[in-house]
């Protein structure tokens, strides 16, 4: 299987997994494909870069997903290895903003 390939059914997999989660999830890019779109849509608030790799740059994800998540959108990485589970990568301050921060602002 191609990249792309391997891509697209990543992404139709983990919308599926969002699905099972209650919301209504898609890939974004199947309607209108410009860039800059989520991978996967139907996470208020949360900009999904999708990568189903065996070796995955994380750091250049993140960045993508920085660039490309809109004004008060979370930026996320969404990944996970043959045989692996999903993982989920954001920023410590970005995961704070969703789990409600523990009553601090984070701010010392």
């Amino acid at each position: 299987m191609n990249s792309n390939q391997k891509g697209k059914k990543g992404e139709r997999e983990l919308a599926g997994k969002l699905r099972e989660y209650g919301f209504d999830a898609r890939r974004g890019q199947q309607y209108c494909g410009s860039n800059g779109d989520a991978d996967v849509v139907g996470l208020p608030g949360v900009h999904i870069e999708c990568k189903r790799v065996e070796h995955l740059n994380l750091a250049e994800a993140m960045s993508q997903s920085t660039q490309d998540a809109q004004p008060g959108e979370i930026p996320a990485v969404f990944h996970r290895k043959n045989r692996g589970e999903w993982l989920v990568t954001l920023s410590l301050a970005d995961f704070m903003k969703l789990y409600g921060g523990g009553g601090r602002d984070g701010r010392e």
